[in-house]
């Protein structure tokens, strides 16, 4: 016992020791700018569209906005999809503009089985949907629906988190929402009976319709 307690005073006194006489520690300066990520030579749409895919997102590239209506029409009427909820002023004008019937009435909301929004950016890296609650689909419609039609644009790819964030903080000057998600693939859980369950907290799938937007120049 003796031993025992002399061992362990022994280390009690290196380290009250060491705790008196600190040593210098020298500290680098911290590279926080520089990427840790190894960059892909395929075009961000293709990054994107491969790491979506791979998270279970169905993806569809559009060549400009009258693709995109005819290829929501053919989906919708494929899937028999009904009651369409949207809020966004643009895609409704292009829903109009293909005669594809949707409501943004308040009261038909909780009978809304596809919600269609915006998004603030694609990440390419990650496959990653960023969403904020300025924009006019706001929090609910994103997780209400059991379909999650997203409409992007290839001007809002980027490669990493980091650069949406950059983007979110020069669009609002700073004035951050009060709420910023990234949406990676529907959700999965296998906390019931271990049974795998893709949609368990969200929507079941979630679709990106990608519009090009950006010149022939730039997509080279």
């Amino acid at each position: 016992m003796q031993s025992s307690t002399t061992s362990k005073e022994k280390v009690l006194k290196k380290i009250r020791k060491a705790l008196i006489h600190k040593l210098p520690r020298e500290m680098g300066d911290m590279d926080s700018e520089s990427e840790i990520f190894t960059s892909s030579e395929d075009p961000l749409e293709i990054q994107f569209a491969q790491n979506f895919s791979a998270l279970n997102g169905r993806f569809i590239f559009c060549e400009n906005e009258n693709e995109f209506i005819e290829n929501l029409s053919f989906i919708a009427k494929d899937n028999e999809w009904k009651n369409i909820f949207c809020l966004e002023p643009a895609i409704k004008g292009l829903l109009n503009k293909g005669k594809i019937k949707f409501s943004d009435k308040e009261g038909d909301f909780l009978k809304t089985d596809i919600g269609l929004t915006l998004c603030e950016c694609l990440v390419a890296r990650t496959g990653s949907i960023v969403i904020t609650s300025k924009q006019t689909s706001g929090r609910r419609l994103p997780v209400y629906a059991n379909f999650h039609i997203v409409v992007a644009y290839t001007s809002q790819l980027v490669y990493t988190i980091k650069d949406a964030l950059k983007l979110i903080r020069e669009k609002y000057n700073n004035q951050l929402p009060s709420m910023i998600s990234t949406i990676t693939g529907p959700s999965l859980t296998a906390d019931i009976e271990k049974t795998l369950v893709q949609g368990a907290h969200g929507p079941k799938e979630i679709f990106v319709f990608l519009i090009d937007d950006l010149p022939v120049a730039e997509n080279k």
